[in-house]
């Protein structure tokens, strides 16, 4: 009798829907929708979903709006849709590129997050346990001010990591995702360096960033020192990688020359960055 019921009210929606259309009528959306894309790793993810706000109602537990224990398309409308350019890793699940529906089961003291395939769907009315890629349990934590609208954003965002957090009302939860992209980056940069344009300063910062080797970088920054010795923003890079290294005394002397070039063509920012590295060697 339920499901009926839900088929009959989702038909309803869609005949509004059409109805609306008909006539011409355009008007503000109860749940405003958004679609974020975040680079990440050498990709991007794209989230699309809608934006229900509280409206001075109970939003989750015991005959509230969406009670405890049933799956929730994480949003309103059209179910939540994720998609990876890459494969990707969330709270350790490993989950390939693709489109995905983002559902969720919240609970009072956990959360089920449920990866599904079918990623286009109307609510979770037609969602099916069968076409989970990956279901796992989280935390949720509590928020102390009222989340009115219903949001999700990416945060802490590095290049091989981040956090998908969304809240509403009181309750917030976090997901943990990682990405592995470092061989096919080390891959590139041993192809790009056999060009005639070779990528000296990425390849320095991405060794200096990923704990490489720290030699090789710091020889590819002699090589652009050299070409370009009053190029502040080098002096910094390598007296970044020196310190690294543990060799303070050539980090300073580094520095040092960077303050100097920067103070002569007027760039605050880069003698405070080359000031940084002197206040960290001493």
């Amino acid at each position: 009798m339920k499901k009926i019921y839900l088929q009959l009210m989702l038909l309803m929606a869609v005949c509004c829907s059409l109805q609306v259309n008909a006539q011409g009528l355009k008007l503000p959306q109860a749940s405003s929708g958004q679609t974020i894309t975040q680079e990440f790793g050498l990709g991007n993810i794209t989230l699309t979903y809608s934006r229900p706000n509280v409206k001075g109602r109970k939003i989750f537990g015991v005959g509230t709006l969406q009670p405890y224990g049933e799956v929730w398309r994480t949003g309103a409308n059209q179910a939540t849709v994720i998609k990876f350019s890459d494969d990707v890793t969330i709270e350790g699940n490993k989950i390939p590129a693709g489109e995905y529906g983002l559902f969720s089961i919240p609970g009072k003291d956990e959360w089920t997050i449920i990866i599904n395939k079918t990623a286009k769907q109307w609510g979770a009315y037609q969602y099916k346990e069968a076409d989970d890629v990956v279901r796992f349990k989280v935390k949720p934590s509590s928020v102390k001010d009222l989340v009115e609208t219903f949001t999700m954003q990416f945060t802490n965002v590095k290049p091989t990591t981040c956090d998908l957090t969304f809240a509403w009302e009181h309750t917030a939860i976090t997901l943990h995702l990682t990405t592995d992209v470092d061989a096919r980056v080390m891959a590139n940069i041993d192809e790009a360096m056999k060009g005639e344009k070779k990528p000296y300063f990425a390849a320095a910062q991405y060794y200096y960033e990923n704990n490489k080797d720290l030699g090789k970088a710091l020889e590819w920054m002699n090589i652009l020192e050299k070409g370009d010795p009053k190029a502040y923003y080098y002096k910094v890079w390598k007296a970044r990688i020196q310190l690294k290294m543990g060799d303070k005394a050539g980090a300073i002397s580094t520095a040092t020359q960077g303050v100097a070039l920067a103070k002569a063509d007027k760039s605050d920012e880069y003698v405070r960055l080359n000031e940084a590295v002197i206040a960290q060697a001493k």
